[in-house]
């Protein structure tokens, strides 16, 4: 089983930028489909971005797209989520997720479902504000 640590949160700006790391030990994250969340006091946990196994699977939460990136780095087993243009609507508890998936079966909708997940790290907690 995988295990995930996130760090990288922290009071940013609105107009800032952060960028999110999930660095994973115990298993190599490159047959695992990694998400990230985010929640915040009294809503649920809603999907901001995902990557898939499968080349074509990845997903982007529509109030962040174009301004958000995730991407891994495999030789240090670590995914990372970049933000740029910081909203404070964007303040919350950050968690990487992963589920294995050698098959490449996870497709990118899945992506932004906390149910698609079996493992889960404790989050890192981001506030936007002036």
């Amino acid at each position: 089983q995988v295990q995930l640590v996130e760090s990288g949160g922290g009071l940013v700006q609105p107009g800032g930028s952060l960028t999110l790391a999930c660095g994973g030990s115990g298993r190599s994250l490159e047959s695992f489909a990694v998400g990230w969340f985010r929640q915040t006091p009294g809503t649920e946990r809603e999907g901001v971005a995902g990557d898939g196994t499968n080349v074509f699977a990845q997903y982007y939460r529509d109030s962040v797209k174009g301004r958000s990136t995730i991407w891994r780095d495999y030789y240090k087993n670590v995914a990372y989520l970049h933000m740029d243009d910081l909203k404070i609507e964007d303040t919350g508890v950050y968690s990487c997720a992963a589920i294995e998936d050698p098959g490449k079966n996870v497709l990118a909708g899945a992506l932004a479902d906390p149910a698609t997940y079996t493992t889960w790290g404790q989050g890192t907690r981001v506030t936007v504000s002036s």
